[in-house]
């Protein structure tokens, strides 16, 4: 690889699929075995699950938080905006509810207080889950009736498909929860992936010249493309974190992962199957 140059001709397409049909076994191994203990493949947020959350306004150490809700099931104590607190609890039945919102506004009478039902929470896992399978199906057609061609367009879904896997077994590996935020960020890593998939594979089936010479321009116009993009989230992502806006945070966390990620499906993955589809003639 040389300035904003891909070498394609340094590798067979057998070495350059290696590494990224590795990484999504094993991330399909991980979300199946996610799923068969916890009943998810990413660990659900408030959103998903169901829960009671908290933002209160105190000098109180996170220590002295956990011992003060030590008879509660307080799941995590993070920070939040203009120096606040923001308390995610299990969810709790009515009278325990009751009692927990009457100990937190004695402690902490400016304290705002939500909670989310489970049978809410399941409704929106699974417009959120039905979101994803929607979107991705059809990802799916438009790309097949794009292209026409089975090899191109399965390289295509399979990146994208390969993004969203191994982005969510990150998420999971960094505690990163599932929820309606992070949903949208996966939504939008299917466009990132389609688009500079599709201008991959348009390179290289519709344009004359020699393949590595077509790949070489792809790359300049990709690679340049998705650092643009990264350079913009990595921005975001900085003054979420400074600002403590956790939504806004985790959101454009889960874009650069995936965004790095693609970056590595679309040129090894699906450039090492086009290689190997147009060697073997596959293209006129």
């Amino acid at each position: 690889m040389g300035r904003l140059t891909y070498d394609i001709s340094r590798y067979e397409p057998r070495q350059m699929v290696i590494l990224p049909v590795v990484l999504l076994i094993i991330s399909l191994a991980f979300l199946a075995f996610n799923t068969f203990a916890t009943g998810m493949p990413v660990t659900p947020g408030i959103d998903f699950a169901g829960g009671v959350a908290v933002t209160l306004f105190t000098d109180d150490s996170t220590e002295e938080i956990e011992a003060y809700f030590a008879d509660y099931p307080l799941k995590s104590v993070g920070e939040s905006v203009n120096d606040g607190k923001y308390l995610v609890f299990d969810y709790l039945e009515d009278q325990e509810f009751r009692e927990l919102t009457e100990k937190i506004h004695n402690h902490y009478p400016d304290a705002k207080v939500d909670q989310i039902g489970e049978t809410f929470g399941k409704t929106l896992q699974g417009q959120a889950l039905w979101a994803l399978l929607v979107s991705f199906i059809g990802m799916a057609i438009v790309v097949f009736v794009a292209f026409r061609t089975l090899v191109p367009s399965v390289a295509v879904v399979l990146s994208a498909f390969s993004d969203i896997v191994i982005s969510a077994a990150f998420m999971d590996m960094l505690g990163i929860s599932l929820s309606l935020g992070t949903t949208a960020a996966l939504l939008m890593l299917i466009g990132y992936s389609v688009d500079s998939d599709i201008l991959l594979t348009t390179r290289l089936l519709k344009r004359r010249g020699k393949l590595d010479e077509k790949l070489q321009g792809a790359f300049r116009t990709g690679f340049i493309m998705t650092t643009t993009t990264l350079t913009a989230i990595t921005a975001m992502f900085i003054v979420s974190a400074i600002g403590q806006v956790i939504i806004i945070r985790d959101i454009s966390l889960v874009l650069l992962i995936g965004l790095l990620i693609d970056l590595m499906n679309t040129w090894m993955l699906n450039a090492g199957i086009l290689k190997e589809y147009v060697l073997r003639g596959g293209a006129k």
